[in-house]
């Protein structure tokens, strides 16, 4: 407990210390102009502490996103010996989320390693398996894990009492592009849990699925942890990336969108890519890396 409130007590120390990089800023104000919707940006480079922010402590609906403060839940549970990171778990019919989840597919009573599950939440967003290690942790014991480690606004609300006008409002979970860059950079430096439970939850984080958003505009060479979020009028992406002259972290989060369309060209996975582009050669200025001639055919992960 008193290294935890250590960890906390630097990232707050950094957060408050950190500069305004005035030149990003206007970069990404002039980015999201025009958008038909409302988008909020947080931006931190770890190595020089310079933040860039609009509507960055604003309520957003997190979609998927709020999968990672599920994982963390799970792996605060393990950590403590009340679950088993490979137990085996028992799958039941009543489990499903209605889609195309890999999990869905299970026939009832089919058995699944704990870590596979957590795995399927991850990488391929899978629904069933969230709402199973949901079901399993509890979201209250995962909101409070949230609270006691400092996290004001990011919460999960759906399947949690009390939390149904928040559910109506913003779905599954709610944050703001602040908190869940914080979470990611609380998990890279590992500070999540434990620095056992950081690294597994990081290595899951950079092996995602859906990697035509955010990452497709990052170099496939370069590693980097993500978590994307999607409804009709919202979509969203947090990305920190392992660049070569110093990490950054940042959160694309949308709402009220006008285009809610699920092609490759809906304007806010538009503006998703742009924006991921624009920091990865700003802070890389000399790569001269592009998204090869022709990818485009590859890159449809439907």
């Amino acid at each position: 407990m008193k290294y935890k409130l250590i960890c906390l007590i630097l990232f707050f120390s950094a957060s408050v210390s950190g500069q305004t990089d005035k030149k990003l800023t206007l970069l990404l104000d002039n980015a999201v102009k025009g958008f038909n919707g409302i988008a909020g940006i947080y931006v931190h480079n770890l190595k020089t502490n310079k933040t860039a922010a609009i509507r960055a402590d604003t309520l957003f609906p997190t979609a998927s996103m709020i999968k990672v403060s599920i994982l963390c839940g799970v792996m605060d549970k393990i950590e403590k010996g009340e679950l088993q990171y490979n137990q085996k778990l028992v799958y039941r019919d009543s489990l499903l989320y209605p889609g195309e989840d890999i999990l869905g597919s299970f026939k009832d009573k089919d058995t699944i390693a704990l870590s596979k599950v957590a795995m399927l939440m991850i990488t391929m967003s899978d629904n069933t398996a969230s709402l199973w290690l949901q079901k399993l942790v509890s979201g209250v014991y995962i909101n409070n894990w949230l609270e006691q480690n400092g996290f004001k606004k990011m919460r999960v609300n759906s399947r949690v009492e009390g939390r149904e006008e928040m559910r109506r409002t913003y779905g599954w979970g709610v944050s703001t592009p602040y908190e869940m860059c914080r979470l990611f950079t609380l998990i890279r430096q590992g500070e999540a849990v434990s620095p056992a439970a950081s690294e597994r939850m990081y290595r899951n984080l950079v092996r995602i699925y859906w990697d035509d958003g955010a990452l497709s505009q990052i170099p496939p060479y370069i590693q980097a942890a993500s978590k994307q979020g999607a409804v009709d009028a919202s979509r969203s992406e947090t990305v920190l990336v392992n660049a070569p002259h110093g990490d950054y972290v940042f959160s694309i989060i949308t709402k009220n969108n006008k285009d809610q369309s699920w092609g490759p060209e809906n304007e806010a996975k538009q503006l998703i890519r742009k924006i991921s582009s624009l920091l990865w050669h700003y802070y890389e200025p000399r790569s001269l890396w592009k998204p090869s001639d022709g990818i485009d055919k590859y890159m449809r992960n439907e």
